[in-house]
Order: structure tokens, then sequence, then C-alpha cells
């Protein structure tokens, strides 16, 4: 598939800078693009990536633009639009086109409760397993190895990928997407001591997963002990991340990859938590909050902070003492010099007490 850029230009109506006629056959990263290649310059990109591509064509917004050097506007066709990234995935998605949406119905090879209840037009794949009294909204996917226990709810639009598990009696909203070999609703990790022994606290609530939530792959969201875990409308959940049970997490979260959230902690709406980021047992992060990675979180974070570093301290406050650290060599380097002067001034000064008269003389 190929296209001129003067086409593409109009096609996202955006403003061309450039040789109309150039033949574009692909869309690339900037690093990765040769001169029959579409890519674009993202607000996060520094302009002098343009110094290393090839790139025929280039994506880039009116304000960005204004930060590339004369002699590269000339040297490269550009198309000016107001979103980059929608604009280069519209592009992207005409050189690759998605996949068609498969239609096989309920394979003969699966393993279906005669009291399950499917939905129109959804596909069970082969070794899928659905338990009894599940129910499957309309338009699913259920692909190979997925496993869904007893008395399971799936709203419609939902796509569960090859060896996930659902665990009895989790809710799973409309146009949810969970990842392969992701589990959902297993127990919590609750145990007493007592006798010399760890005896298990029955994990007797569920797991509630809302609408146009996306799970990734491996990640784990532990049911809870009396009510759900919830997982709140349209929040984004990367591969290996840990959901303990009795965890309420709010809308439109994002949790990038090997985050660990401890029992019943909860979150506001809109928090973003980087890789690698723990969070100790019933704490709250604030609405819009954002936790760098490798952060420790062990207690509250207020609404619309910044918080990076273990223990977690505010953006500020955390980057002051990395610079302090910085200078630890130094500084100590300084304070044994003003050990030997101490000391120094200490033995002169007990030399003189100790002999007045030898002063006064």
């Amino acid at each position: 598939m190929e296209a001129t850029i003067g086409f593409l230009a109009a096609r996202l109506q955006g403003e061309l800078l450039g040789d109309p006629n150039l033949v574009i056959q692909d869309a690339q990263a900037l690093r990765k693009a040769e001169s029959n290649c579409i890519s674009f310059l993202g607000d996060d990109t520094r302009v002098r990536e343009l110094e290393r591509t090839k790139a025929g064509a280039i994506l880039v917004a009116k304000k960005k633009l204004t930060e590339v050097p004369e002699a590269q506007r000339a040297a490269f066709n550009f198309i000016v639009v107001d979103d980059v990234l929608e604009a280069f995935v519209s592009v992207l998605k005409q050189f690759r086109p998605e996949r068609t949406r498969a239609t096989i119905g309920l394979s003969d090879r699966a393993i279906i409760a005669s009291t399950a209840q499917i939905g129109s037009n959804t596909n069970v794949y082969p070794g899928a397993s659905i338990g009894e009294h599940v129910v499957i909204g309309s338009n699913c996917d259920i692909h190979p190895g997925v496993v869904i226990s007893e008395r399971v709810v799936i709203g419609d639009g939902t796509t569960i990928y090859p060896n996930a598990v659902v665990y009895p009696d989790v809710v799973v909203g409309h146009r949810v997407i969970i990842h392969a070999s992701a589990v959902i609703g297993a127990d919590g990790f609750g145990y007493r001591f007592k006798g010399g022994r760890f005896h298990k606290i029955p994990q007797l609530g569920s797991v509630r997963i809302d609408d146009d939530v996306e799970i990734g792959a491996c990640a784990t969201i532990d049911r809870g002990m009396i009510g759900p875990t919830v997982i709140g409308e349209g929040t984004k959940i990367d591969n290996l991340v840990m959901v303990a049970h009795n965890c309420e997490i709010g809308k439109h979260n994002v949790f990038a990859s090997q985050v660990g959230f401890s029992g019943s902690s909860t979150t506001g709406d809109y928090v973003r938590c980087a890789g690698q980021v723990g969070i100790a047992n019933q704490v709250h992060l604030g609405d819009g909050c954002t936790l760098g990675a490798k952060s420790g979180v062990h207690r509250d974070i207020p609404a619309g902070e910044t918080h990076v570093g273990y223990p977690a301290r505010p953006h500020d406050e955390a980057f002051k003492i990395v610079m302090a650290e910085q200078k630890l060599p130094e500084m100590r380097t300084k304070l044994r010099d003003l050990e030997k002067q101490v000391a120094k001034l200490v033995a002169t000064l007990e030399a003189k007490t100790a002999n007045p008269q030898a002063e006064a003389a």
C-alpha cells in the first residue's frame, strides 16, 4: 500500500509543507524511517532527532514546528496537524490495517456448561472452559485456554486472551480487555498467626471490573475477603501488576508494569503509577496524583501531588535530597578536613589551659 503525502495531508486535514507528489509506503519511528516512510515529531521528542532521520515526511504540531531550525524545515516534508499522535496512528492503520475480527461462534472443542448463557456474535475458541451459570454478553472473544469459573458475569464486547483465568463470582464490565495469563479473583493473601502456625482467612468476596478497563498479561487481581476488589471504569493496568484483596481502584487510573498494591489500599480517579511502585496496605492515593518509578508509598498521597523515591516524598523535596547525595563525597572530604582543624584547635587550647604562665610570658 502506498500514498502521496498530498493525499495523506488532505486525509488528515493537515497543512502540507513540501512536495505533494512524494510517495510514502510505510510509517515508522523517526530513527528507523527511510525516505519512503512517514514519521512524527512528538511533543516530547527532541528536535535534534531530525539530524538522525531519513524520513520522507514528518507529522508535526504547529507549536513544535517553531522549534525546528529554518535549515531543517527546508530539508524535510512536513504535515502540520493538531494532534500528532492521533494523526500518526491514523496513518499507521492505513499502512498496516487492523485484523478483522474472526467469526467462529462457539467451538465444539470448547467446554461450555449447559447452564452458561452466551450472547450473540460471541466467539469461544477451542480449549476455552466456561463454567456453570456463567453469563457472557454479545460480541465477546474468549480465546483458547481461558478458564471462566462458575457464576462469572461478563459484559458486551469484552475480550479475554489465551490462558487467562477468571475465578468464581467475578463481575466483568463492557469492553474490557484481559490479556494472556492474567488471573482475576484468586484468594487474597490473608492469614492469621496463632499457635505457631499461619491459618488461612477465608476470602469470601469477589472482584468487580468496570467498563473499558484493560488488564495486562500476567497481572493478578485478588478477590476481597468480604466485599469485592474493585477496578474502576477506564483504568489501564500494565503487565505483571498486582492488586491485592479489598483494594478499590478509582476511574481512569494508569499503572505501569510491576506496580504492587497491598491489601485494602485505595485510589481516587486519574492516578498514575510508574513502574515498580509499591503501595503499603490501607494507603489512599488522592485524585490525580502521580508516583515516580520505584516509589515506596507508606502513607496517603494528597490529590494532585507528584511523589518519588523510597520512601516516597514530594518531588521537589526528593530532588533536593538526590542533589545533596551527589555531593556526599565532597562533603565527606570537607568534614574530615574540618575534624582535623578542630582537633588542632582543641589541642592548642588544651596546651594553653595546662600552662597559662607560658602564654603570659
